[in-house]
């Protein structure tokens, strides 16, 4: 029905990047002061990631500059000025490496090839660590934020480690946003991350922050992701890169009965590197909550409702996953993962139910409303790494997985008082996703340019049903199927895509990358028996470029920064499909056949100075400009009122409508004060607008945000100290607004025997500030929502480190970077 257009717009796509690759080959220039290489393991031949490369004067051995390694172990440093350096390679486990090179007018691009690093067999302890992974690393099109030593996310999960990230903001609900938009591409080793959206992966609150190494952050990525989202956050898991058997066994516990034990394994002998993990939790947590509604309905006139609740959640799960990493050859790397996990979520709330018509008698309800979540997540993956020693920094990656989600979502409610009403939803999942890429970097012939193209897909199929259960009038603890309010629903999704980027280093002070990404939608929903269905099949073409300057380097290390990319923000299926899902007695929430996808473009002009002692400041102006914006709405359902027992019942959906602009300013600081004392902080301040619902009438605009400031104290070689406060101003929604919050953590660890273990004391949100509050003001409804979570909670942690594994042995001030945090 609909292969002819996708082909003839596939094609017309990848006619376009053709094109664009032969323009880009084309483009010439020369360029002077750079050292390349590559870092490889001196046995195995497998690439070192991430390793710190700091280069500094021969003469005097002073800091000029520094760079990480890439995950295929490749480095590069431009801007040089002519003359001798030392360039030194640390890596906690290999020992240090050196080299001497020199840059002069006639060759002034040295090309390191390959380093051979040799891993450490000795105990930590013996070795002297004289440096550290910076704490942020700034490349042409990402933020690399290094989490290892970060004290704020003990016994928590990557929601928590995400906290601490520049320009990142967690709210009390765990929703994650990057600068002010919630609509967001989050991955896991590159791979999708489990959301509403996709749903192909782990869920962040899932994956234990002890296993999360670095945070990627791509504020305006390039043609390389997915198109969806403001911006992408690429999470990376910690890998094993010395031979022998290294891993970790922990047990950290929590007030108020939390408890998260976990085991990770590796061993690596010759090409073969084995993995096996475990990470449980079962936690809970106590809440509070508390609303006031009054609506305009026909007969009663104002009808004035309010929610009293307490409520106790428990979070139960389990994964365990095996992987394997095999070098086929000193070129050539094959992966091999599966997992498993089991998650049991249980909530219980109690209620207390007042309503009020204008002249009525008050009227009260008690309520009680229980959900029990049983969810089995199987994936599979396999990835593939070819490289060309001959050829550094040309390289050729394929992944492919599959992801089975099944799950049950049984909702009970009752209420009692003035008449007697209960219902059960049962919700039943099962979702499946296959995905697979490919993805090609090649260097040109001159040294200084590079083309990169890929391939993906993504294939997912959801298939789920909603029953409405009903008590019986003569007996109200059997419920029946009510089958007028009872659904199942299909969809399906196909998304190819297509890429190339260009990217060219003109001289030692101008570079810049551009490219385009195409992508095919293709997607399909039915309500079974209901009408409203949705369909929908376009092609898409999201440009994205990056021009960068060096300047100022006899002053201090700067750099000036400007970057364009078109976004997308692609609805999941539950806004689309029409169906009722009720949250509770009075709201439900109802999808949109008729949404479609919003469109932005992205502008960012950044400036990053790097000054004496380690001190780095980064100023980011940005705009995001949107067309067709996606809006949450919440509206009073004047028949379910009548009809439902329970007074005011309010729907919510989500509509297409209106244009929005939103500047801002970002500006993040790191300083090392003292050899003991880090300071780091990270602010925002934004204008936000938001698309008003009318044609007439003016879009609302309001100044908003975010300040985090982040103290390290090393107050003895082998006890660190970490303090953060964090704060968010009021920000404006479709309706309304969501009120301010702000919390203090405070942590502190303990190396002990030797640094063969770590002790670890967290508090998080000390003052137990942190409160979810929203206000609606809509046509005929005006409302006020208080949710207020457990989030005051002592953790104690222990954790024994096998084989090499180790912490940093101290906190100290890093040879480059800014904002963000240390540990």
């Amino acid at each position: 029905m609909k292969s002819t257009s996708f082909i003839i717009r596939a094609v017309s796509g990848l006619a376009f990047l053709c094109a664009l690759f032969l323009v880009a080959a084309a483009a010439r220039a020369q360029g002077t002061g750079s050292v390349r290489g590559t870092l490889r393991d001196a046995k195995s031949g497998e690439p070192v990631p991430f390793s710190d490369v700091v280069l500094l004067r021969a003469a005097d051995s002073t800091l000029v500059t520094g760079v990480q390694a890439a995950e295929n172990g490749s480095f590069e440093a431009t801007g040089l000025a002519l003359g001798s350096y030392l360039l030194r390679v640390q890596d906690l486990n290999y020992a240090l490496h050196r080299r001497r090179f020199t840059l002069t007018a006639s060759a002034p691009a040295v090309q390191l090839g390959t380093l051979k690093m040799t891993a450490t067999t000795t105990a930590l302890g013996e070795v002297v660590v004289t440096g550290q992974q910076a704490t942020v690393l700034e490349s042409l099109d990402k933020k690399v934020i290094n989490v290892e030593k970060d004290l704020g996310s003990v016994g928590g999960t990557a929601v928590n480690v995400l906290q601490n990230v520049p320009s990142v903001a967690v709210d009390a609900s765990g929703t994650v946003s990057l600068r002010g938009s919630s609509n967001l591409t989050i991955l896991i080793d590159g791979k999708p991350a489990n959301s509403e959206n996709s749903g192909t992966g782990q869920r962040l609150d899932q994956l234990p922050a002890s296993r999360i190494a670095q945070v990627e952050v791509m504020t305006n990525p390039s043609a390389r992701y997915d198109a969806a989202g403001a911006g992408v956050i690429n999470i990376i898991t910690k890998k094993q890169v010395a031979n022998g058997t290294d891993g970790q066994v922990a047990l950290v516990l929590g007030t108020g009965e939390k408890y998260s034990p976990g085991i990770s394994l590796s061993r690596r002998q010759g090409a073969a590197t084995w993995k096996a993990s475990y990470d449980g939790r079962d936690q809970q947590f106590r809440s509070r909550s508390h609303s006031e509604q009054t609506a305009a309905l026909p007969g009663p006139g104002l009808l004035r409702t309010s929610q009293q609740g307490t409520g106790f959640e428990r979070h139960q799960n389990h994964e365990a996953s095996l992987g394997l990493d095999y070098t086929l050859s000193p070129e050539q790397t094959l992966s091999l993962s599966a997992a498993a996990e089991l998650e049991r979520h249980t909530e219980l709330e109690n209620q207390n139910l007042t309503q009020q018509a204008s002249e009525g008698p008050l009227l009260r309800q008690t309520g009680r409303q229980e959900l029990n979540t049983d969810v089995l997540v199987l994936h599979a993956n396999a990835d593939y790494r070819r490289s060309w020693a001959a050829h550094p920094g040309r390289e050729l990656t394929a992944n492919a997985g599959y992801v089975r989600v099944a799950g049950e979502v049984p909702v009970t409610q009752t209420l009692s008082g003035a008449g007697t009403l209960g219902w059960k939803q049962g919700q039943a999942v099962q979702f499946g996703v296959l995905f697979a890429g490919l993805d090609y970097v090649h260097p040109l012939a001159d040294g200084k340019s590079k083309l990169e193209t890929g391939l993906k897909f993504q294939h997912s199929v959801n298939n789920g049903s909603s029953d409405m259960l009903l008590p019986s009038t003569t007996e109200p603890t059997v419920y029946t199927r009510d089958a007028a309010r009872s659904v199942a629903y299909d969809f399906q999704e196909l998304l190819p895509a297509a890429y190339a980027t260009y990217q060219r280093k003109f001289n030692d002070k101008w570079s810049a990358q551009g490219g385009l990404r195409t992508e095919y939608t293709n997607l399909t929903g039915t309500v079974r028996g209901r009408q409203g269905g949705v369909a929908l099949d376009y092609l898409s073409f999201f440009p994205s470029a990056t021009v960068a300057r060096e300047l100022g380097k006899e002053a201090g290390q700067q750099k000036l920064q400007l970057s364009y990319a078109r976004r997308l923000n692609r609805p999941s299926f539950m806004q689309q499909l029409p169906f009722e899902l009720y949250t509770d007695p009075r709201n439900y929430r109802l999808g949109n056949p008729g949404l479609r996808a919003e469109f932005s473009h992205n502008l960012e002009l950044g400036h990053q100075i790097t000054l004496g002692g380690g001190a780095t400041i980064s100023t980011t102006l940005f705009g995001r400009f949107t067309d067709n914006a996606i809006q949450r709405l919440r509206s009073v359902d004047t028949l379910a009122s009548r009809l439902s027992g329970a007074g005011l019942v309010t729907a919510e959906t989500y509509r297409n409508f209106g244009r929005t602009a939103n500047l801002g300013l970002e500006l993040t600081w790191n300083q090392p004060l003292t050899k003991w004392w880090r300071v780091a902080a990270t602010g925002s301040l934004y204008r936000s607008q938001v698309a008003t619902n009318g044609a007439s009438a003016a879009n609302r605009a309001a100044l908003a945000g975010t300040l985090r400031l982040n103290n390290n104290f090393t107050l003895t070689p082998k006890l660190d100290v970490q303090l953060t406060g964090s704060f968010r101003s009021n920000t404006l929604t479709a309706q309304g607004r969501q009120l301010a919050t702000g919390g203090l953590d405070v942590a502190l660890r303990q190396r002990l025997f030797q640094d063969r273990a770590a002790l670890t004391l967290r508090v998080s949100d000390a003052l137990n500030t942190q409160v979810r509050e929203f206000e609606i003001d809509a046509p005929g409804l005006t409302a006020r929502y208080y949710d207020k979570q457990e989030t005051r909670v002592g953790w104690l942690g222990f954790t024994w480190y096998l084989g090499a594994s180790k912490p940093a042995k101290r906190i100290e001030a890093a040879p480059q970077g800014g904002g963000g945090f240390g540990g």
